[in-house]
């Protein structure tokens, strides 16, 4: 409308530029939520006012040197130093710093406005201070976000808070799945259910609704600030975090089964070469007594899957399975095997675990909203009262079951260290599980307790509706007359993760720089006293990549933009539109070399189609404006699905952009919308030179950032993802080096990277690395192909590392002073523990040796199994022989049950990970062992 409809166009004065308007509409497309919305509109402000502030200072220098010191070559060398270079480099820097889809689109929209000034307008050039070519680029780039704007809000609104009711419901429905799938494989001792593809396509659902929880959350905030609802986005972020918590009991409820699978699946093994009649001797009644369930290992009957978690009347017969264990148990010097002892211990639990499972599936199945497009807060009152009574009745029905499973084991006097360890791995494995399940209860408890907070603040709002974020004041520090609540933030914090987990810094630590980072405090007066070691590390900031980035992307804006400032060459600079050039430039440049190649890929195609289907679009509607705007609004309709059904983002803008750039500039041109315009035709213009233009300033702009990235500091996604890879295996190894468990004996660590409670930096830097996964792709080398799908698997690996080091740092948290019996166990496994620590430390380092160097394994590396053996067998001995055993409780061996379970799922890990480097690496290129 703003090139076609001569009322609009005409306030924008004599010019041929008006297509800017819809190309901002391509940039801030109205297809989000109105909390997203809110958010970019606050971004367009910002880049506004930057761009404004540039163009203005550019001007005004320009006038300063040209005008008044008649040194315009010295001024035209300021603006491309300072603003062109310096302003386009710090537009790159906060875009590559913040990794924000939103942002990055603020950043383009200020390097056009920016490049439309200084580059195309020329008064720059001319020393002239224009407030009209300022205003009139501003004032498109207004009309473009307010039309954006209103289309968002009128057009089928879409509100975040609806989008984040919606999302809970369909992730506790998820919570509710996939506890009774894995309480069911569970209590029947077979994972087969757990390898359903049913439940595998479940299980990436739901870690998608959680990945999107925290989306909708932080867009959800802005639309509670502008109605004034603070409160209410202060309990959804509570809700929030506790469905991570959640989250992170389903966890442990798999990591518990998994290892019971384990268990159950090495005793098959060593069933199948030893008679059962020598390791099995039991009575038929207790095998099928629960539920028709079968837990034995071969020889074992085909047992029957437990039926959906209901609540049956298994309780009612639970005397007598009880005696019949009984009388089974007290029969002396029984060899009995650890599976056995998992089915004594699921036959006392199981029917109380049942329960309390199908109690919370319930709740989960209501909550916390009722049904679309309400979604009104629904929480029945009986809620709390069933689940705190099926809590009561599970936690001492599990104290029982425990009890059960330590007395079993103590009937056995003569045993060999391995059969100790399994014992105690089974009860940790249970223990474990049952605790999860225990914490699952009470979390869901909490989550009630904020739900019915929440019904309350929306039904009554007993305070009203506050805008206390518009009291800015109240934000200086020397103006605050209270302190800040700490439940907002807590729940500020849970924001700025979340979006620091999806959009990370790309920078990542070279060796040079980590032997910095490890530098021990001891050799610091020393080296500090040097005037050269003080001015290094002075200049630390410029040793960063994204510095670098930074740097390199201004200095390749200025030279591209040089041209523009010679009277010789600005002539066929701006005949050839060498101002897209730039903004090409911009879009392509990014921090890797794989990166900048999808871009540039993307960015020429799209050009290339979008000039074909303007040249088209222009023959067949003859410059006629209504039938322009008909083929502009089906382009729009096609490339919107690009870019938000196919997730394709660039390659539907880059259509869109040349489409408007050469259909609407060709209107422009024929209703001769500047005077004295006859380039490219004039009022009959040149369709296919206009397309011409466009593509080859496109072409030449990704060209020219191709050329930059590869040539000042390259940085290369491939070794970036190695020597990533490679620095967060050593800071793990450097974690288990210390034993995570010693902090609850000495206190808090001071040193950053010894410390387990550091784990969430250690989760934002591997979102980074899988990032650059897809970057590396996407890079072109002469050995070969980037090997994606094996550093998919290794990734996928690190990634469960971390989630065990997540469960070890949700048990440590709870109480960061260890109980007496928890300190007395943890001193009695202190040498144990450290063996085992130092083996698992010792492997992360040679993994990332192994991938730094890109050399193979060692075939001697040692093995983590007869370390986690005796130190089972160690807690097995604590039990019977300590004096201090009798002073300890169920409960302190929580921790030693996660740190076990934590420990076994470590190991396979790594183990697994080695198989992969040892594919990746195991032939040896022999120029690496050369000599030179």
């Amino acid at each position: 409308m703003a090139t076609f409809v001569p009322f609009i166009a005409s306030t924008l004065g004599q010019q041929d530029g008006k297509h800017m308007v819809a190309t901002i509409t391509v940039y801030f497309h109205p297809a989000r939520s109105m909390g997203s919305m809110f958010e970019a509109m606050l971004l367009a402000a910002l880049a506004f006012i930057y761009a404004a502030i540039i163009s203005f200072s550019s001007m005004a220098v320009s006038v300063l040197f040209g005008r008044q010191l008649h040194m315009i070559v010295l001024g035209h060398i300021l603006v491309l130093i300072f603003f062109c270079g310096g302003g386009l480099g710090l537009v790159g820097w906060i875009k590559q710093r913040s990794g924000s889809p939103l942002v990055n689109v603020a950043c383009s929209l200020t390097s056009l406005a920016i490049i439309t000034v200084l580059i195309k307008e020329g008064a720059v050039q001319a020393s002239e201070f224009s407030y009209e070519k300022v205003a009139q680029v501003l004032k498109m780039v207004l009309m473009g976000i307010v039309a954006t704007t209103v289309v968002c809000f009128s057009i089928k609104p879409v509100s975040a808070r609806t989008e984040l009711r919606e999302n809970m419901l369909q992730v506790t429905d998820s919570f509710g799945d996939m506890l009774a799938a894995i309480t069911r494989s569970f209590l029947n001792g077979a994972e087969e259910e757990l390898q359903q593809l049913t439940f595998i396509k479940a299980s990436a659902r739901y870690g998608k609704l959680l990945s999107s929880l925290t989306k909708n959350l932080q867009e959800a905030k802005y639309e509670h600030y502008v109605l004034g609802t603070e409160e209410e986005y202060r309990l959804e972020a509570k809700l929030v975090k506790c469905m991570q918590q959640l989250a992170q009991c389903i966890g442990g409820l798999r990591s518990a089964a998994s290892t019971e699978f384990g268990l159950l699946a090495q005793e098959n093994t060593a069933s199948s070469a030893t008679p059962s009649s020598q390791i099995y001797n039991r009575s038929s009644g207790s095998v099928n007594s629960f539920d028709g369930t079968h837990l034995s290992v071969p020889p074992r009957e085909p047992h029957r899957r437990l039926s959906d978690i209901d609540e049956i009347a298994e309780e009612e017969d639970s005397t007598a399975k009880d005696d019949a264990t009984s009388a089974e148990m007290n029969k002396p010097n029984k060899y009995i095997a650890p599976a056995e002892i998992f089915e004594k211990f699921i036959i006392h639990l199981g029917p109380s675990m049942k329960s309390l499972a199908f109690t919370l599936k319930q709740i989960l199945d209501e909550l916390p909203c009722g049904p679309a497009p309400e979604f009104r807060i629904a929480v029945n009152p009986q809620f709390r009262s069933s689940l705190d009574k099926a809590t009561k009745l599970y936690c001492q029905a599990r104290k029982e079951a425990l009890t059960l499973v330590y007395k079993e084991k103590d009937l056995n006097t003569a045993r060999p260290l391995s059969v100790q360890a399994d014992y105690e791995e089974v009860a940790a494995s249970a223990g474990h599980f049952s605790c999860s399940l225990q914490d699952f209860a009470e979390a869901l408890k909490r989550y009630l307790d904020i739900l019915n907070e929440l019904k309350y603040e929306i039904d009554e709002r007993p305070n009203g509706r506050s805008w206390a974020w518009l009291k800015l004041w109240e934000k200086l520090p020397f103006l605050k007359k209270s302190q800040p609540r700490p439940e907002l933030d807590s729940e500020q914090n849970l924001i700025d993760r979340t979006n620091e987990t999806n959009n990370l810094p790309d920078h990542v630590l070279t060796p040079f720089e980590l032997k910095n980072t490890l530098t021990f405090d001891l050799d610091e007066p020393r080296q500090s006293r040097t005037y050269n070691y003080r001015l290094w590390k002075a200049l630390s900031v410029l040793r960063q990549d994204d510095t670098k980035f930074a740097i390199k992307v201004g200095l390749g804006a200025a030279l591209y933009a040089l041209p523009s400032f010679i009277n010789s060459t600005r002539p066929f600079y701006q005949h050839w539109r060498g101002e897209w050039g730039l903004l090409s430039y911009m879009l392509v440049c990014s921090m890797t070399i794989g990166a900048s190649n999808t871009t540039g890929v993307a960015r020429f195609l799209g050009t290339c189609l979008g000039a074909i289907c303007a040249m088209l679009a222009w023959i067949v509607s003859r410059g006629n404006a209504i039938a322009l705007a008909a083929m502009g609004w089906l382009m729009s309709l096609y490339t919107s699905y690009i870019i938000v059904g196919e997730g394709r983002g660039p390659m539907g803008r880059f259509i869109m952009l040349t489409y408007n750039l050469t259909a609407l500039y060709a209107y422009s041109l024929s209703v001769k919308d500047e005077e004295d315009d006859e380039d490219e035709g004039g009022v009959n213009p040149h369709i296919s030179e206009i397309a011409l233009h466009r593509v080859v300033a496109v072409l030449s702009g990704c060209l020219w950032g191709l050329i930059v990235t590869r040539i000042i500091w390259p940085i290369s996604a491939r070794q970036k993802l190695k020597g990533g890879l490679s620095l967060l295996w050593l800071r793990m190894g450097l974690i288990w080096k210390r034993d995570p468990l010693q902090v609850l004996l000495e206190g808090e660590t001071t040193s950053s990277y010894l410390d387990l409670r550091e784990e969430f930096e250690l989760n934002r830097f591997l979102s980074q690395l899988e990032n650059l996964r897809d970057s590396a792709a996407s890079e072109f080398e002469l050995r070969g192909p980037f090997p994606k799908v094996a550093f998919d698997i290794i990734l996928q690996s690190t990634r469960r590392m971390l989630e065990a080091f997540h469960a070890m740092n949700v048990v440590i948290m709870k109480d960061l002073k260890a109980s007496r019996g928890e300190a007395e166990i943890l001193r009695y496994t202190a040498s144990e523990r450290a063996q085992l620590c130092a083996r698992i430390s010792h492997l992360f380092q040679v993994l990332a040796s192994s991938m730094k160097l890109e050399f193979p394994l060692n075939d001697a590396l040692p093995s983590t199994e007869h370390a986690r053996d005796r130190l089972l067998a160690q807690i097995f001995r604590f039990r019977r022989e300590s004096e201090l055993a009798s002073e300890t409780t169920d409960d302190d061996f929580v921790l030693l049950y996660a740190y076990a379970l934590v420990t076994r799922q470590l190991s396979e890990e790594i183990r697994d990970v080695g198989v992969r480097l040892e594919k990746l690496f195991g032939i040896v290129d022999e120029e690496r062992l050369k000599l030179q």
